[in-house]
């Protein structure tokens, strides 16, 4: 079975868009890993499933790490299937569900996409943490990289503040703390440098999917943690290695929204009975 696809990246965070809405695509975990691999398969950070939504959305929206678990959240891939199911209903509007909820997003004319990813979870039982604490200063440190605070975006976030993220060896302490005891569904882990009161520079490494060029969730939870330390203003710049958000952590209602750019990379179709073959062989 030609099963077509698109490659999308939001500020360089990618995906491979699958559309199950009319049938069945069977993405087994070892299917999803052989598809997200960037050297056997099609290469991706994410790869996303869409699926019938049912009443109240336009869409459901399934998130697969490239280790073959899945994501609650996704900020970055949200406004990628927007920019798609916008146009294919004719509205500048959509409702995006996952298994975190739902999340209303508006297409804008430059381009750039804006979804609301609702309230953030504050509490210890919902970010999950292992036992009550305080999220806002948790009980984690490897020499100077210490004292995160945490919360969930519909997936959960600890936000390290550094004072300088190029000086920060991400890549070793990234998984060190994605599995840490403290984190029962493990977490993702952010690196955040405050440049001004409306500008942080960020890298995260994302559980189940490692370091990417930029996670939207996770820019989200940076801005509010940054906000409850007292750090930055409500609204600011996103500095990842892939690109620019633009985060708001609303006052009116306490809704998190995020701004930012949804690009095509190129589309195709992979023969999926060639990958059941892969998984055999391997």
């Amino acid at each position: 079975m030609l099963a077509p696809f698109m490659k999308m990246h939001g500020a360089g965070n990618d995906f491979v868009i699958l559309d199950g809405r009319t049938r069945a695509l069977d993405l087994t975990p070892a299917r999803i890993r052989h598809l997200a691999d960037r050297r056997l398969g099609i290469g991706c950070d994410q790869l996303i499933s869409l699926e019938p939504a049912g009443q109240g959305a336009d869409v459901f929206m399934r998130i697969h790490n490239p280790d073959g678990s899945e994501a609650g959240a996704c900020g970055n891939a949200t406004r990628c299937v927007a920019s798609l199911i916008g146009p294919e209903l004719g509205r500048d509007c959509v409702t995006i569900r996952t298994i975190s909820g739902d999340l209303p997003s508006v297409l804008h004319a430059d381009g750039t996409v804006t979804v609301d990813l609702g309230k953030p979870r504050l509490d210890w039982t919902q970010v999950p943490l292992a036992s009550a604490m305080d999220t806002l200063h948790l009980p984690l440190a490897q020499g100077s990289v210490a004292d995160p605070a945490a919360c969930s975006m519909g997936n959960p976030h600890a936000t390290f503040f550094v004072g300088s993220v190029a000086a920060t060896p991400v890549e070793t302490l990234g998984p060190r703390f994605e599995t840490d005891g403290l984190f029962p569904d493990r977490a993702n882990i952010g690196f955040a440098e405050i440049v001004s009161p409306e500008r942080i520079r960020l890298r995260v490494w994302e559980r189940g999917a490692g370091l990417t060029l930029a996670c939207g969730s996770g820019a989200c939870a940076t801005l509010v943690n940054a906000v409850r330390r007292g750090l930055t203003g409500r609204r600011a710049e996103m500095i990842l290695d892939g690109g620019r958000l633009t985060i708001e952590w609303r006052d009116s209602d306490g809704h998190v929204l995020m701004t930012g750019p949804a690009e095509t990379s190129f589309t195709g179709s992979i023969a999926l009975a060639a990958v059941e073959r892969a998984e055999i062989a391997a």
